[in-house]
């Protein structure tokens, strides 16, 4: 990225909402100078299902905030959730070639393209490859390896992949407005990103970011992403448990959930009542209080239980010293703090933005796309943090549009 001023735009193309930023970026400062949001269309648990309506929906948010900004965006940063998207770890070593054991540029490059080089079944493309720390005769070292004197340099990635086409799917929507998309960020990397602290991520700390229609999470080992991955549930199942068990519309179950819904029971008395709007109008009736804690908490503990286990052996409380933090529309449904807490057994709290974010930014709602932003803003992720192979993605995607 230049020194010029260039505009960053950030889509979160979600199940419920598509959230579009644009940041102002002068080579030294960042200003978030537009806002667009439209309900989504055509997106089914993250993954575009209706090409049309899903474009129309994004249009109209990318329009609003070019309006509000007052410029046309350059290029974009498109955050990808769904359940195509699988992760794999690889790992590799040489041993240093100086005669005098320094680690120099070559010894780094090999091993990251070594670590690097497992091929995906056909119809697959990487999305991230994600550096660990590299080892120099078995010693943790945090950052470049190189000039250092072993013996044995090791390094592992972990490969995140996902389907062509639905990638593609997601790309096309941003083309068809004539810009284009730079790079595809995980969500779970962008909201993780922005809700943890370098001293949490050292520590040990589970990002869980709760959408919608899918759940992303993020592991930090040792300063660095150490495991990914996506559940294909969310908010809106939370409110089809609601409207199935109590027998209503799905608006109905959502204004329910959205004031009475908790994570956890605290209902002692099966009497208590609550209005379905409170105005006693025609149409409003009541409900047990319970009866709603029940159904909620009960989706969010199965829920948090499936990520533990999709984390299997990676997650454990001594090497998540720094907890879990939760985000997401999702994460303000109250109780959800303790009940991830006994869940995985650590700490638990949620996420919040940093200080420099302005007020109207600082739901949790947003915290993927500014994440997008800090990216876009760095111009470097984990996995470009090492020597790598020119192209990676952005190879595939234009490999992607040459095969449309």
């Amino acid at each position: 990225m230049n020194s010029k001023t260039c505009f960053i735009g950030a889509v979160e193309i979600g199940t419920s909402k598509i959230t579009v930023l644009i940041g102002e970026y002068t080579g030294r400062e960042l200003a978030i100078i537009g806002r667009g949001e439209c309900s989504s269309r055509g997106v089914f648990k993250g993954m575009v299902a209706d090409y049309k309506a899903a474009s129309d929906a994004t249009h109209s948010a990318v329009e609003q905030a070019e309006r509000e900004a007052g410029e046309r965006i350059d290029y974009v940063f498109l955050s990808q959730t769904g359940s195509h998207l699988e992760g794999f770890y690889n790992e590799a070593a040489v041993n240093v070639k100086a005669s005098d054991n320094m680690i120099d540029q070559g010894d780094v490059r090999t091993v990251c393209e070594l670590a690097k080089a497992k091929e995906l079944p056909v119809g697959r493309a990487v999305v991230h490859n994600i550096r660990r720390p590299f080892r120099v005769d078995g010693r943790l070292v945090p950052g470049n390896p190189e000039n250092l004197v072993g013996q044995r340099l090791d390094v592992g990635y972990w490969t995140v992949h996902g389907q062509e086409q639905r990638l593609a799917d997601n790309i096309h929507v941003i083309r068809g407005f004539n810009l284009e998309v730079r790079e595809l960020v995980l969500a779970s990397l962008a909201s993780g990103h922005m809700v943890t602290s370098p001293e949490e991520r050292q520590h040990g700390v589970l990002a869980i970011d709760i959408g919608g229609g899918t759940t992303d999470f993020v592991l930090y080992r040792d300063g660095a992403p150490h495991t990914t991955g996506v559940v294909p549930v969310g908010g809106s199942h939370l409110t089809n448990d609601l409207s199935i068990g109590l027998r209503l519309t799905e608006g109905q179950a959502e204004k329910l959930k959205l004031r009475f819904g908790r994570a956890g029971i605290i209902t002692k008395d099966k009497a208590q009542k609550v209005w379905l709007d409170g105005n006693f109008a025609i149409g409003d009736r009541q409900f047990p209080q319970l009866a709603i804690e029940q159904i909620t908490s009960a989706r969010i503990w199965e829920l948090l239980e499936v990520v533990k286990k999709k984390l299997g052996s990676s997650f454990s409380p001594q090497t998540c010293a720094s907890g879990v933090v939760l985000t997401g529309g999702t994460a303000k449904l109250a109780g959800i703090a303790e009940t991830a807490a006994k869940v995985f057994g650590v700490p638990a709290h949620l996420g919040e933005a940093p200080t420099w974010i302005s007020e109207n930014l600082r739901d949790p709602s947003y915290h993927t796309a500014l994440g997008l932003l800090y990216y876009g803003v760095n111009a470097k992720a984990e996995k470009t943090k090492s020597p790598r192979r020119r192209g990676g993605l952005l190879e595939s995607v234009t490999r992607l549009f040459a095969q449309s």
